[in-house]
């Protein structure tokens, strides 16, 4: 079985691509939702995150403030390492034991796992095939924008915290141009998931 990682910039159609190469019979798991998992309140991620940023971040349910987080941590690179130290282990840990569960089914020709920031945590190379999602940055820009609701400032803050568009591009196995239609993206979902299921790599 393949492992295969799918990446991109923020706002770039990662999680619209995991769903299509789902719909294609990929198995698929997002790093994202593992992360918010692992900082639930009753967990231990919950816990350490709370020490170290404080009560402030938790809403009166007593769920992590995650809009509150993402300006303190967007603002302040120390802060956004000190919540990816809690953070990516328990991801990547997960992750793990997921590939391990799904290549022992025997039915999976490939897995893919959504891992927004593979290249910023150095673990590319952990997989056999790389997928990166990619746009314009002034697309990507206004993309999230419209997504978020964030001005422009706090925009630009968030993506200039990941490495541009372009170095991913460049050290992917294969991209999937997400400027134009959706019928136009899932063309290129399809043929990827050809050459991946064929056993090709893009690997270099």
């Amino acid at each position: 079985m393949r492992r295969v990682a799918l990446t991109g910039g923020i706002a770039t159609g990662k999680s619209y691509c995991l769903g299509r190469f789902a719909d294609a019979g990929a198995a698929t798991i997002d790093a994202d939702a593992l992360a918010r998992q692992a900082v639930a309140p009753g967990t231990a991620g919950f816990r350490a995150v709370v020490a170290r940023f404080g009560a402030a971040i938790v809403l009166p349910d007593g769920s992590l403030d995650r809009a509150a987080l993402g300006r303190l941590v967007f603002a302040d690179p120390n802060a956004r390492r000190a919540l990816e130290a809690i953070v990516h282990p328990a991801v990547y840990g997960a992750i793990t034991r997921w590939f391990e569960t799904t290549a022992r089914t025997g039915r999976a020709t490939a897995a893919i796992a959504d891992i927004p920031l593979l290249f910023e945590t150095g673990r590319d190379r952990e997989f056999d095939d790389v997928i990166v999602t990619a746009c314009p940055p002034a697309m990507q820009l206004a993309r999230l924008m419209a997504r978020d609701g964030l001005p422009e400032d706090e925009a630009r803050r968030r993506l200039e915290s990941q490495w541009p568009i372009d170095e991913k591009r460049a050290r992917a196995n294969y991209v999937i141009d997400t400027s134009g239609s959706f019928s136009e993206t899932d063309e290129q979902v399809r043929a990827v998931w050809a050459k991946i299921t064929a056993g090709a790599s893009g690997r270099r």
